[in-house]
């Protein structure tokens, strides 16, 4: 009981943030701290749109038990891409800030979708 309780909790949270890092990269022009993030990583601007639909499928994708676990492995493979951009940028605060966020696609692997019987 307390494992799906943590494990709906992760996947609330996993979900909410990706949907909002989602908006946050498609509009883009309304937020110039996310811009200069993407300008420092070397995400060019017509790479953006991609990666706002690709965060936006990881999360519809960690809704749909029979693709959370590819929709978390998509998560973290996304996380470990940021924190090697950060990494070659030379910001080695931004790639630890993401560690936790790596620990939560890997943790709601292991507990499992919440809702399963």
């Amino acid at each position: 009981m307390i494992k799906n309780l943590i494990s709906l909790l992760l996947l609330i949270i996993a979900v909410s943030l990706s949907f909002k890092h989602a908006w946050d990269t498609l509009n883009l022009s309304n937020n110039a701290e996310s811009a200069q993030m993407m300008e420092m990583l070397g995400i060019s601007k017509p790479m953006v749109p991609f990666l706002g639909v690709f965060i936006f499928i990881v999360g519809v994708l960690l809704l749909i038990p029979k693709t959370f676990f590819l929709g978390n492995v998509l998560n973290a493979l996304s996380i470990v891409l940021i924190m090697a951009l950060a990494l070659r940028a030379g910001d080695l605060k931004m790639a630890l800030i993401e560690i936790p966020f790596l620990a939560m696609p890997l943790l709601m692997i292991w507990l499992k979708y919440p809702f399963r019987n």
